[in-house]
């Protein structure tokens, strides 16, 4: 079994095991700086011995030196063992953190294949194709509710178009008629007519108006005429 695999169905924590490392690293780096400062101040002073004693007493002031040497040394090796644990903490945290985001994308890629469950391709063609057809079904329903009802009575549009062309060919038909019969002018009364006689007949400018009038409705007549031959 990989060492991935073991940290997802090992018996033991190995995330809770991940962090007591993490923590004892940690501490044990915290121990290590307290040891280096306690070192520098032992080479400070041994430093500062070796300088009182440089000209005065060479034998002490070598001593000093060595030990501060001997210090130095210690120093230097904590400081290569703070490398390694820094290091090692680094890549427990790393190894951490990848294997929490592992264990978050299993989860998800569990909760899609629920949801997914027995769904494929083929059956979501099929589904989509069965709301296709509905819709159809559902557009052609709602053309039918929306045209006219005749009540039963089945209309031709063709011959209500005849018929209605029949009415307005007889209504120009009278239109024309009448203007044929409208008099074209009225006779001026004779000499020595009387009052009365001319009263009785049309006055000529009266007989204009009347001609002007039919003039003009005839030459509408003809516009009709030309817009319903065109």
């Amino acid at each position: 079994m990989s060492g991935w695999m073991a940290y997802f169905t090992g018996r033991k924590d190995n995330r809770q095991s991940a962090r007591d490392s993490i923590v004892s690293l940690r501490q044990q780096l915290l121990t290590l700086d307290k040891r280096e400062e306690f070192l520098q101040k032992k080479i400070d002073e041994e430093l500062k011995k070796a300088k009182a004693n440089a000209t005065s007493n060479k034998r002490l002031a070598m001593a000093a030196l060595r030990q501060k040497q001997a210090f130095e040394g210690e120093l230097n090796r904590i400081a290569g063992t703070r490398l390694t644990l820094e290091a090692q903490v680094n890549a427990i945290e790393t190894a951490n953190l990848n294997a929490e985001t592992m264990i978050a994308m299993k989860k998800g890629a569990e909760a899609l294949k629920g949801i997914h469950g027995n769904m494929n391709i083929n059956k979501v063609d099929a589904t989509m194709d069965q709301i296709r057809e509905q819709m159809d079904i559902s557009n052609e329903i709602s053309d039918a509710i929306s045209n006219p009802v005749n009540m039963g009575i089945d209309v031709d549009d063709e011959e209500l178009k005849n018929e209605l062309e029949e009415l307005e060919q007889e209504q120009l038909n009278d239109r024309l008629m009448g203007a044929e019969r409208a008099p074209v002018h009225s006779p001026l009364p004779a000499a020595g007519t009387t009052h009365a006689e001319r009263k009785e007949r049309k006055s000529p400018l009266l007989d204009f108006r009347g001609i002007e009038a039919e003039d003009d409705e005839e030459a509408q007549l003809r516009q009709l005429q030309a817009e319903m031959a065109m």
